[in-house]
C-alpha cells in the first residue's frame, strides 16, 4: 500500500489590521464636531439676520473670534496636557496695565513698558506652572488663587498710582504708532477693513498645529495630559511640559494684553473677569476634553468662530442679547456630548 504524504500546514502569518479610511479618520478628529455645528450656526444666523451676510459684518465676527480665539489657543493646549488657567483673563489685563502704567509714570518708551510687561506675563505663567508642579496642588485650586490676587492687584494698584480705576492716555507718548501698527493695526481688503489681530491669530493657529501635530513636544504634550504617570515612566519631562504650557498662557495673556492697551490707549482695571471662561469655553467646543490628553488649536479656533458668531449673530437678528449665554450654554452642553462620544468611538476602534 502507498501511503499518502500530507503537507505540513504553513504557518499562520498574521493579518495587519485594516487601515480606518481617511472618512472615518477625519470623523474621530478633535474639531469635527465643532466644524460641523459652525457651518450650522453659520447658516442659521445668515438666514434669519440678513446684516450677517455682509462682509463688514463677517470682518467684525471675525474680529470678535481673534480676540477669544489667541487666549483660546494656549488655554487649549493647557487643557490637553491635563491642566486649566483660571488666571488667564485677569493676566490679561495685568499685561496692559503693566506696560501702559510703568511706561506713563516713569516717562519711558512704551517698548520699554511692553517688554517689561512681557516679562510679567511670563513670570505669572511660570510661578502657575511651578506651583502646580512641585506642591501637587490642583491647578484649579492654584489659578483660582492668583485669579483672586491679580484681580487685586490691578484695582489696588491703579487706583494707588492714577488715582482712578484706569489708566492714563498713552497715544501721545513715544514707541506709541509703531505698537499700535503691530497690535492693533487694520488694513483693507476689497474695501473691508480687517484687524491684524485675524491674521495674528491664524499665524498662531497655524504654528501651535505643527507643533502639537508634527513635532514631539506636540506628542509630549498629549502623553502629559492622557496619563502623567505612563509619560514620566518613558522618559517625557512631565514638569517641564507643564510648566512650559503655563509661560504659554502668559505669553498669549501678554500679546492680548497689549491689543487691548494699543486698540483703546487705556485700560479698565476690572475688565477681564470673566473672560477665563470663555477661552475655556471656546477650546470645549473646539474638542479639548477637560480630563486632557485630546483636543487641537484647530478646534479652539472653530469654537472661537462659532463665539464670534453667536455674538455677533445675536446683535444682526435684532434679539435680546441676554439670549447670549442661553445659546452658548446649549453650545458647551452639545460639545461635550459629542466630544465624549467622538473620543469613545475612537478608542473602540483603535
Amino acid at each position: 500500500m502507498s501511503q499518502t504524504l500530507e503537507r505540513p500546514p504553513e504557518a499562520a502569518v498574521p493579518k495587519r489590521p485594516a487601515r480606518p479610511s481617511l472618512l472615518y479618520r477625519a470623523f474621530v478628529r478633535p474639531e469635527t464636531g465643532s466644524l460641523v455645528g459652525a457651518i450650522a450656526i453659520l447658516i442659521f444666523f445668515a438666514a434669519v439676520a440678513p446684516p450677517f451676510r455682509q462682509l463688514t459684518s463677517a470682518a467684525t465676527v471675525l474680529y470678535a473670534s481673534s480676540t477669544i480665539g489667541i487666549m483660546a489657543i494656549a488655554v487649549a493646549l493647557l487643557m490637553i496636557g491635563g491642566e486649566f488657567d483660571l488666571s488667564a483673563g485677569v493676566s490679561v489685563v495685568t499685561a496692559a496695565l503693566t506696560a501702559s502704567m510703568l511706561s506713563y509714570e516713569l516717562s519711558l518708551n512704551l517698548w520699554v513698558g511692553t517688554l517689561v510687561a512681557l516679562v510679567v506675563a511670563l513670570a505669572i505663567g511660570w510661578v502657575n506652572g511651578y506651583l502646580v508642579v512641585r506642591t501637587g496642588i490642583p491647578s484649579f485650586l492654584v489659578t483660582l488663587g492668583t485669579f483672586l490676587m491679580l484681580q487685586g492687584l490691578n484695582l489696588a494698584v491703579t487706583k494707588m498710582i492714577t488715582g482712578t480705576v484706569a489708566t492714563r492716555n498713552i497715544s501721545d507718548m513715544d514707541g506709541y504708532d509703531s505698537l499700535r501698527a503691530v497690535f492693533a493695526s487694520q488694513f483693507t481688503i476689497g474695501g473691508v477693513a480687517i484687524r491684524v489681530t485675524v491674521l495674528w491669530w491664524l499665524l498662531f493657529v497655524a504654528v501651535s498645529s505643527y507643533v502639537l501635530l508634527r513635532t514631539r513636544i506636540g506628542n509630549w504634550i498629549l502623553a502629559v495630559g492622557g496619563n502623567a504617570d505612563s509619560a514620566r515612566a518613558v522618559g517625557v519631562p512631565v514638569n517641564k511640559v507643564k510648566v512650559g504650557l503655563f509661560v504659554t498662557v502668559g505669553f498669549l495673556a501678554w500679546f492680548t494684553g497689549m491689543h487691548l492697551l494699543y486698540s483703546f490707549n487705556t485700560v479698565q482695571s476690572g475688565e477681564g473677569v470673566g473672560n477665563e471662561f470663555r477661552y475655556i469655553i471656546a477650546a470645549v467646543i473646539g474638542g479639548a476634553l477637560l480630563t486632557g490628553g485630546y483636543g487641537s488649536t484647530i478646534g479652539s479656533a472653530i469654537g472661537a468662530f462659532i463665539f464670534g458668531m453667536t455674538t455677533q449673530g445675536i446683535v444682526y437678528a435684532g434679539w435680546d442679547p441676554d439670549w447670549f449665554k442661553f445659546f452658548l450654554g446649549i453650545m458647551l452642553l452639545l460639545a461635550t456630548v459629542t466630544n465624549l462620544w467622538v473620543r469613545r468611538l475612537a478608542t473602540r476602534r483603535g
